[in-house]
């Protein structure tokens, strides 16, 4: 099955972080499982690495091969229809990356593993 990942679950799983619910580690550890990361949560990355929002140890081009494509994760580009099926979503949820990955879910039809339940607001899957 496939599995949009929201930025702070990335950031738990590699830091094994007590806050990861059990089924969403169990979701990621299945080898049969496919997991997608959005390019839009790499951009949030880079926007709050640079604001000193987040903080990694190395580059984001090495964390991204070691910890993105080392470990299996698909980088789900942004199509046309994602951005414009933001256009449609109701203002429950105003972060404009958030709003990008739950269009990429409703258009691909992906849950997403998060623990952000404002997104339970959308016609989106979310596992937690």
């Amino acid at each position: 099955m496939k599995y949009l990942i929201d930025t702070h679950v990335l950031l738990w799983i590699i830091t094994e972080d007590k806050k990861l619910s059990d089924i969403v580690k169990q979701i990621y550890l299945n080898s049969e499982n496919e997991i997608f990361f959005s390019l839009a949560c790499i951009w949030e990355m880079a926007i709050k690495i640079s604001l000193g929002k987040i903080f990694i140890d190395q580059p984001l081009d090495k964390f991204i091969d070691k910890y993105i494509k080392g470990s299996n994760i698909e980088i789900l580009m942004i199509d046309l229809q994602d951005v414009i099926k933001i256009e449609t979503l109701p203002f429950f949820h105003r972060d404009p990356f958030d709003r990008l990955i739950i269009a990429q879910s409703i258009e691909k039809d992906i849950p997403i593993l998060s623990s952000d339940s404002i997104f339970d607001a959308y016609t989106v899957k979310r596992i937690w």
